[in-house]
């Protein structure tokens, strides 16, 4: 039998589940996003600072690792300009060619920021250990006073950024490029105390190779968070077995499948599945849809469903639906490209 015939696709934003709640969400999320905002404009101004003061002092005393601890801070500046970009490009209202809007801006400026901070490293690294095999003098009294500048501003911009830096991945990863480089900033001020009892120079390489490792690792981890999410990977929060089975907690439903759950940015998880109800629920389905919206939500935070309500299953292959590519219009497999309400089935 044809599967039109018992099943009745329905796309619905989670947008409309809450109607409700929409103006009170839309002001509150105004807020939220003014309130980060204005945080990343108070660290962008000390970072701006911090930058400035390092660059001219690093030239100034021949620091290497005050001018590494410069280049953090030129990343850090850039993550933070970045940030406030992703903002801005997330308010843009969707548009016919950008149904989603801008709020992947936000994902893809952390991995702009990712790989930027990679190379930076790999300079700082190629550097230092030019140092170590011909170390050259600085002066270390200048440095250790401008790295303990670096170091107040640092703190005072992480203290502006660590209320948010849980809920936006971009001041998230701000925070603790901020945080990286107060830890650097910290080791520039012991290696400028050592270096002006001892004169050992040699420590000013060594503390830039450490800066290095720091940034790589924080690059990779900024990298592989948002190359998941551009790549439509499942949230690390979600279990999708547990996300189908609060699917079925509802009075009605036998089976979930074609399942996909993904990250549109920080903010905003989005999930799409087919449903699978008894004939006997069709006058129902508006409540039934409310309740699983509701339950997603409550539960796993998602904010955006697509759900399609069947009385049959158009597929055996479980809860992830397997996506092939399929004939174009006009092929030779044209009428199976367009058969039933599963076009992604294995035939």
């Amino acid at each position: 039998m044809d599967s039109h015939a018992h099943a009745e696709p329905h796309v619905h934003s989670a947008s409309c589940s809450h109607a409700g709640h929409d103006h009170h969400e839309h002001h509150h999320d105004h807020h939220l996003d003014q309130s980060i905002a204005g945080r990343l404009k108070y660290a962008i101004i000390l970072t701006g600072a911090t930058l400035l003061a390092e660059v001219i002092g690093g030239i100034w005393t021949n620091s290497l690792a005050l001018l590494s601890d410069a280049a953090h801070v030129f990343l850090d500046l850039f993550a933070l300009l970045l940030s406030l970009a992703a903002i801005r490009l997330a308010a843009l209202p969707a548009t016919d060619t950008r149904t989603f809007g801008w709020h992947r801006a936000e994902v893809f400026a952390s991995f702009i920021n990712g790989i930027s901070v990679f190379f930076i490293a790999a300079v700082i690294c190629y550097e230092a250990v030019g140092r170590i095999y011909q170390p050259e003098e600085v002066k270390s009294f200048p440095m250790l006073v401008i790295a303990g500048i670096g170091l107040g501003m640092n703190l005072f911009s992480a203290s502006a950024l660590h209320s948010h830096s849980h809920d936006d991945l971009n001041v998230h990863s701000a925070f603790l490029h901020v945080i990286g480089d107060a830890a650097a900033s910290v080791g520039v001020i012991i290696g400028g105390i050592i270096m002006y009892y001892t004169n050992w120079f040699l420590l000013d390489a060594i503390i830039s190779i450490g800066i290095g490792a720091v940034i790589f690792w924080g690059s990779w981890r900024v990298i592989r968070e948002s190359t998941h999410i551009l790549l439509e990977g499942v949230p690390k929060t979600i279990v999708l077995d547990e996300v189908a089975g609060t699917i079925m907690e509802v009075e009605g439903v036998s089976e979930v499948h074609h399942l996909n759950v993904w990250t549109i940015c920080s903010h905003i998880l989005a999930l799409s599945a087919h449903v699978v109800i008894p004939r006997s629920f069709r006058g129902e389905h508006a409540p039934m849809r409310s309740q699983i919206e509701k339950k997603l939500f409550e539960k796993h935070h998602i904010s955006h469903t697509t759900l399609q309500l069947e009385s049959e299953p158009c597929t055996k292959e479980g809860h992830v639906k397997t996506f092939r590519h399929r004939p174009r219009a006009g092929g030779d497999d044209h009428d199976h490209a367009h058969g039933g309400s599963c076009s992604g089935h294995h035939h």
